[in-house]
């Protein structure tokens, strides 16, 4: 009835790495390119904009 499965993701995950008990993720908006930098673990989570060595925003093309 309803199509939910076939909706497109808008984010992908780019990279993902276990550092202890700590998840680091790298996540892109397909639609905008903006990459974001991502924790999860424990009782805490964040999420940022990932910037380059210049403090801007990284963006895929």
């Amino acid at each position: 009835m309803f199509d939910k499965d076939k909706k497109e993701k808008r984010f992908e995950v780019k990279l993902k790495e276990n550092i202890g008990a700590t998840y680091v993720l790298i996540l892109v908006d397909k639609i905008t390119g903006v990459n974001y930098l991502g924790t999860l673990g424990g009782a805490t989570s964040g999420l940022t904009p990932l910037l380059d060595e210049n403090g801007e925003v990284v963006v895929d093309k």
